[in-house]
């Protein structure tokens, strides 16, 4: 009797070795081997990149923000509440509370919104009939309508361009100064209250002291000296400054600009300086020149040094293979080894050797 075995026992039943063609058993694999090469097959689809391990990757930190790093606290209450303004005041201040509660609420246009935001970088004063009640910090505020007002006073780093100006120096030359001063409010009440256009006089105020400051020093003095020049009218500028609620940062000179006429006048006398310095050192190296020649001709003119020369002509004169004569003069050979001459010996050994 056969068997055969079922549908579900074929299903799971497991791997098996079958008999090759060699003689060799194979294992059959599962579903996706390759049968004829004996290895599996390469997946098909999109092929995986190898993924930067967390070691890989480099970490950023990030520091927390801490209020106070965004812009100092300014926030105070001068506690004007407790004042009376009289019984016509109480009751624009009733009045004021009431509609400021229904305008509250949402959709009620006819009444005026309470609420009022203050942005960051700035600072919010609150005014009660005209007289400051509180700096705020940035935030929501509420306010009565119709008894406070809310004035809004920036505390950011700001940029004021000076406008260019025209300044004679001390060595009564004209040039024109471009500069630019960094500021901000440190007392917004000040700043506010105490004077009408803070940016305006600032300006002016820096302005007059760059002229005083330029018009006290010559032109050399101002091109070399900018920064010093700079720090100097800052020094002045803040002085003043610190009185309307204002610290001066920085106050920079951007350009010096000169007239035509000048330009080529300190062209001019620049390049003159270079030729008169390149004259002098021409006339510097002659003169060391010259004494080098000095120097030379003493140590030629000695009798050792002409009696050397006069050899060395004699030499030269034996070296040619012409038969000639040669006159020595008596000095040369006169006075022996001992004396101003060479002497004899020494004579025909020097010849001789030519």
């Amino acid at each position: 009797m056969s068997y055969s075995p079922t549908s579900n026992e074929t299903a799971t039943s497991p791997n098996f070795n079958q008999q090759g063609k060699n003689g060799g058993a194979y294992n059959l694999g599962a579903e996706g081997d390759d049968i004829e090469e004996g290895r599996p097959q390469r997946p098909t689809g999109a092929i995986h990149t190898a993924q930067p391990t967390a070691k890989d990757t480099p970490l950023i930190t990030v520091q927390p923000i801490k209020r106070s790093e965004l812009q100092p606290s300014y926030a105070q209450d001068l506690g004007t509440d407790a004042l009376t303004h009289s019984f016509y005041g109480s009751m624009i201040n009733c009045l004021g509370a009431v509609a400021g509660g229904l305008g509250s609420i949402p959709l009620c246009f006819c009444c005026p919104n309470p609420y009022k935001e203050v942005q960051q970088g700035s600072v919010g004063l609150v005014t009660r009939f005209g007289q400051l009640k509180s700096t705020n910090d940035p935030g929501l505020l509420k306010l009565n309508p119709f008894s406070e007002k809310l004035r809004i006073v920036d505390v950011k780093i700001q940029l004021c361009q000076i406008p260019r100006q025209n300044i004679i120096t001390r060595d009564n030359v004209t040039v024109e100064v471009d500069s630019v001063v960094y500021y901000h409010v440190v007392s917004p009440h000040k700043a506010a209250f105490g004077i009408s256009d803070v940016r305006l006089a600032l300006v002016e105020r820096a302005q007059t002291t760059l002229r005083h400051v330029v018009g006290s020093r010559n032109l050399q003095n101002l091109l070399t000296d900018r920064e010093a020049v700079a720090a100097e009218v800052e020094q002045i500028v803040e002085e003043v400054s610190g009185t309307w609620g204002v610290k001066v940062e920085s106050l920079l000179l951007k350009d010096i600009l000169f007239s035509e006429e000048l330009q080529q006048s300190l062209s001019s006398a620049a390049a003159a300086k270079r030729v008169g310095e390149a004259k002098v050192i021409a006339a510097r190296a002659e003169v060391d020149s010259a004494k080098l020649m000095r120097e030379a001709a003493d140590i030629l003119s000695s009798p050792a040094a002409i009696q050397i020369r006069q050899l060395e002509a004699l030499q030269a004169m034996a070296r040619t293979s012409d038969a000639k004569t040669i006159f020595i003069p008596m000095n040369l050979v006169g006075g022996g080894s001992n004396g101003d001459g060479l002497g004899n010996t020494a004579l025909i050994q020097q010849l001789s050797q030519a």
